[in-house]
């Protein structure tokens, strides 16, 4: 079966014509030779990548910039909150620094779970400390918002644009390495 035979994710699966499909960039020439299809013919060799459609979906203009922008709000807006809120300095950094510990996290999980999708490894224990690290972030924000002496409106505007900068940097880091993939696959195999 195709989907058995190849170990790379269903993104970049989308929509292959497989009687038309030449060597696939994620296998060795021995294991291309010997994918079938769902009905049990041999896949021909008929014609070279050469367009993106053949690397799996590439992300729109629109939706990179979009992430970009989200990320850029998030984190702006979350720190020039900082900035004019009537906290203690200790309490404004402990604030920032927790931005940058939810950031880093919620890209390292990300990092992660993609990584096993495409079938590289990844330790046990760091996909462990990626998810404690965000979970934590995520936790520390609330004890610090439910302490802090700030009004309820304050809390949830920070609250929720943590929330937007992180699902951002998620989105950005996913379209950063779909187009790394996009281009250094459609580069090794017209070059």
């Amino acid at each position: 079966m195709f989907l058995t035979a190849c170990r790379f994710p269903s993104y970049l699966r989308y929509n292959l014509k497989l009687e038309t499909m030449n060597t696939d960039v994620f296998m060795t020439e021995e294991q291309n030779k010997n994918v079938v299809t769902d009905t049990g013919r041999k896949v021909k060799n008929s014609r070279a990548k050469t367009d993106w459609k053949d690397f799996g979906i590439k992300p729109t203009p629109a939706f990179i910039g979009a992430a970009w922008l989200a990320l850029g709000i998030g984190i702006i807006s979350y720190c020039i909150g900082l900035w004019n809120a009537s906290l203690a300095l200790s309490e404004k950094g402990y604030f920032f620094t927790l931005i940058l510990f939810g950031l880093f996290s919620a890209i390292s999980v990300q990092k992660c779970v993609r990584d096993r999708v495409e079938g590289i490894d990844v330790t046990d224990i760091y996909y462990g400390i990626s998810w404690f690290t965000t979970i934590t972030s995520l936790i520390l924000l609330c004890i610090g918002l439910r302490n802090a002496e700030m009004e309820l409106s304050e809390k949830g505007f920070y609250g929720i644009s943590f929330a937007f900068a992180l699902f951002a940097a998620v989105a950005v880091q996913k379209n950063t390495r779909d187009m790394k993939i996009i281009n250094k696959n459609l580069n090794s195999n017209i070059g």
